[in-house]
């Protein structure tokens, strides 16, 4: 039992990094101009659909982690939904 709690802050700390290096990528992929350099550009297509899929069942993962700590609101699994979800009404608004 000792090492279910143990594991339990590394996975909202994944989720959480995770959750911000989605965020960053989609945003500053919005505002910069990731095809001016070739290699950025290569690597932003790379990464696109990894980062699409992250986007979207991060939130998911996030809220079943979430409810299984009886929705504290000082998890970071909170933070995590938060972030992606204002990252995703960014997107949406500014598309």
């Amino acid at each position: 039992m000792d090492t279910e709690k143990n594991k339990q802050p590394n996975l909202s700390k994944i989720i959480f990094f995770l959750s911000i290096e989605v965020s960053l990528f989609w945003i500053l992929g919005g505002l910069i101009n990731v095809y001016h350099f070739t290699i950025v550009g290569v690597f932003y297509e790379i990464l696109w659909l990894p980062n699409l899929i992250l986007l979207f069942t991060l939130p998911l993962i996030s809220l079943f982690f979430l409810s299984k700590e009886k929705k504290k609101l000082h998890s970071l699994f909170f933070y995590s939904i938060l972030l992606l979800t204002i990252t995703i009404l960014k997107i949406l608004i500014t598309q």
